[in-house]
């Protein structure tokens, strides 16, 4: 154990922040390095934009390999934490299909921690969980998971529950554990948004609004606080796909008062839409799946449809029937990943179905002497 503690400890790196970032409370005092830092900003043709704009797009998607996504930037914090309070323990929660869990669930692992994730889904014994999506990588990194009801509130229920783990834990092994909160979205965790932004300046001078999903909200408090602090003129714009835009600016609101910045609110540097959940967190509409398979099959895109799917729509529709909400006609979707959720079944049905000219077709030739016919 000695040696895999002296293993955890020599990946931390002493952090550093930009210069400006220095006057922030609560600086982080490490971090590990876990992400590729894919800093590549391309045009994207996305489906439906209007002529008058132009999309690129950044890929935070293809962040890292089996961790690929936005929450790695965040872990890189909260991780570095918990290997230098000496946790041997990692709880965190989210939905079933949550890419956060899964991420943290993956990276503790690399880290020689145990990962316990406290799970809502409507489920009523073990044998309903199944293997699909990012459940299967769950299972494959050994994970615990604890089902609760799908309904369960993050301050009266997830968090509640996280303790009472994290107590029957420290009773049991004598070990600490590390508490992560919904979407890896507290002060520590944002600080890998405040990097992303910083790595990302010298790219986007062109650009005249930043585009991002808003799950829980870590990501755009990152990118809007440092957009803010360093003087920089774009818009930042955040798709809800989960609650709406009083309960995001009050998160935000709070994080700005954690760190010092007690001058400017939410509301002033940040543009929060609602009105592209959908059925609600995590559920599909037909017509939310066909755009991500158009999507798909015109630019080679893959979008999720818990996140960027939604937040992608939202982006086409606001492009076409609300321009003026923008500052410009240059916009930067930041791709936050999420592909694993495509992989628990909902969007098969319509795969298969489907007939249209950029549809993917199956064709059997059964006999290598037979001609093919290219319908």
């Amino acid at each position: 154990m000695a040696a895999s503690s002296s293993s955890m400890l020599s990946r931390l790196k002493v952090f550093v922040p930009p210069i400006w970032a220095q006057g922030l409370q609560h600086i982080p005092k490490f971090m590990i390095p876990l992400s590729h830092k894919n800093n590549q900003i391309n045009s994207w043709n996305l489906p439906g934009v209007p002529e008058s704009f132009h999309v690129f797009l950044r890929r935070e998607d293809t962040d890292g390999t089996a961790i690929a996504g936005n929450k790695v930037r965040k872990l890189e914090f909260l991780l570095a934490d918990a290997v230098s309070k000496n946790c041997k323990h990692v709880i965190t929660c989210g939905g079933i299909q949550s890419n956060h869990c899964r991420i943290t669930a993956l990276a503790a692992r690399e880290l020689g921690m145990t990962p316990h994730l406290i799970l809502r889904a409507d489920v009523k014994n073990v044998d309903d969980v199944g293997c699909e999506g990012n459940v299967l990588l769950n299972r494959m990194c050994g994970a615990h998971m604890y089902m609760v009801p799908k309904s369960s509130p993050y301050h009266t229920e997830l968090n509640p529950r996280m303790e009472k783990l994290a107590k029957a834990i420290r009773e049991k092994t004598g070990e600490e554990s590390y508490l992560i909160p919904v979407g890896g979205s507290n002060t520590v965790g944002m600080f890998g948004f405040l990097m992303v932004f910083e790595e990302m300046q010298s790219s986007i001078s062109d650009i005249t609004d930043i585009v991002v999903t808003c799950g829980s909200g870590g990501t755009v408090a990152g990118l809007c606080i440092a957009n803010h602090l360093t003087g920089s003129k774009f818009k930042v714009h955040a798709m809800t796909v989960s609650d709406d835009a009083k309960y995001f600016h009050n998160h935000i609101n709070e994080t700005l008062s954690e760190l010092g910045l007690t001058e400017v609110r939410s509301e002033d540097i940040l543009d929060i839409i609602d009105g592209y959940k959908g059925r609600g967190y995590g559920l599909s509409t037909e017509e939310e799946l066909e755009f991500i398979m158009d999507t798909g099959a015109k630019t080679g895109v893959i979008l999720d449809p818990t996140y960027t799917g939604k937040a992608a729509r939202g982006l086409v529709s606001e492009l076409q029937n609300n321009p003026q909400r923008f500052q410009g006609n240059k916009i930067l979707f930041v791709h936050t990943g999420g592909m694993y959720g495509l992989f628990d079944g909902r969007i098969n049905r319509l795969l298969q179905e489907r007939k249209t000219p950029n549809s993917s077709v199956v064709h059997l030739w059964s006999d290598k002497c037979d001609a093919i016919s290219i319908s």
